[in-house]
């Protein structure tokens, strides 16, 4: 494959391992160049140790890393054409913002002019102008985060590599953020590659999503296609969070022996057990076990046998919504095409 071609990130066969602790195990993937692609998973699944081996941070124990179609085994990060933004910021504090930004170039040797005018364009481009001469601890976190934005963009990367970047922010000024990232992504043109433990903000923002599991690769797609059709029960459980039946229940409703199955709680209707069912679909009896009030939805917990399924149920605009009561035996039914095989 030429360079022209090749993807901006390629991890072939990755491992890194620390003494008998195996951190990332055989990992595979690629990055498209301009593609805006998310590293989902937990705490310890392996997903920031696969962003570090791409800046460089850290050599992988095994397996090749290429950017651009270029070997990276022993390529320190400063020669890396990437550039990383973390969640604490990493900010100079006595340094003004226009300095911060422009910190990189000068250690480049960029010429002051150079550097003042490329990092007043950085400023523009996350709607900062006014705010060049200030110091850090007079901006909000969402302006501290915007200013790290712009620094790490300002010597015009390839890749930019986002840590948890959003993690020390409130909600509002998380989805605030995320708008700006998918606007700045889509102005600069450039492979983002972001890391997060929250599936809204991957699901939300990434054209495809590499999802982490005790430092193996559960799943790579599209947003779209995890939702829904994921691969794995962890895959199911973890994004949008699925019902996964096991066993002899999953064979009831027409799963492969052995393997589980899953399906999504907005698909799952909750009748009286006089209600007749549906053409088409499957069918569990159970006992309510709880009932939680979720603003648009309630949820609804139904006991079978040993194992738990959840029910979305849609409130209506009124608030007249029928609900069962705890303790009651109900039937839970879904169109049989909602069911999902997964690998065993």
């Amino acid at each position: 494959m030429s360079t022209g071609t090749a993807p901006a990130i390629e991890l072939t066969d990755v491992a890194r391992h620390y003494g008998s602790v195996h951190a990332v195990n055989n990992v595979s993937f690629g990055v498209r160049p301009g593609e805006f692609f998310a590293m989902l998973g937990p705490s310890g699944s392996g997903k920031t140790t696969c962003l570090r081996l791409i800046a460089g941070f850290e050599q992988p124990s095994r397996g090749t890393v290429r950017l651009a179609g270029t070997d990276m085994t022993g390529v320190p990060p400063y020669e890396r054409d990437v550039n990383t933004v973390f969640q604490d910021y990493a900010l100079f504090p006595h340094l003004n913002v226009l300095d911060n930004i422009a910190y990189g170039l000068r250690m480049r040797g960029v010429d002051a002019a150079e550097r003042r005018r490329r990092a007043q364009e950085a400023l523009e481009l996350v709607a900062l102008e006014p705010f060049g001469e200030r110091r850090p601890s007079q901006l909000s976190g969402g302006q501290r985060q915007r200013v790290a934005l712009a620094r790490a963009v300002v010597n015009r990367p390839k890749v930019l590599l986002l840590d948890e970047p959003l993690g020390a922010l409130d909600l509002r000024l998380r989805e605030q953020m995320q708008t700006e990232l998918k606007r700045l992504h889509r102005k600069l043109g450039i492979s983002f590659v972001y890391v997060t433990h929250d599936q809204g903000e991957a699901m939300s923002m990434a054209d495809r999503v590499a999802v982490f599991s005790n430092g193996r690769l559960e799943q790579v797609d599209s947003p779209q296609a995890l939702y829904q059709r994921p691969a794995t029960s962890f895959v199911a459980e973890f994004v949008g969070g699925s019902n996964v039946l096991r066993g002899d229940l999953a064979q009831s409703v027409g799963g492969r022996a052995g393997q589980p199955v899953a399906v999504r709680s907005e698909h799952l209707r909750v009748l009286s057990v006089q209600a007749s069912v549906p053409d088409g679909h499957r069918v569990l009896s159970g006992v309510v076990s709880d009932l939680s009030f979720h603003g648009a939805t309630t949820r609804i917990e139904v006991r079978v046998g040993a194992q738990s399924v959840h029910a979305a149920l849609t409130n209506q605009e009124d608030g007249d919504l029928a609900l069962p009561e705890l303790g009651e035996t109900v039937q839970v039914s879904w169109p049989a095409a909602a069911t999902v095989q997964l690998q065993a």
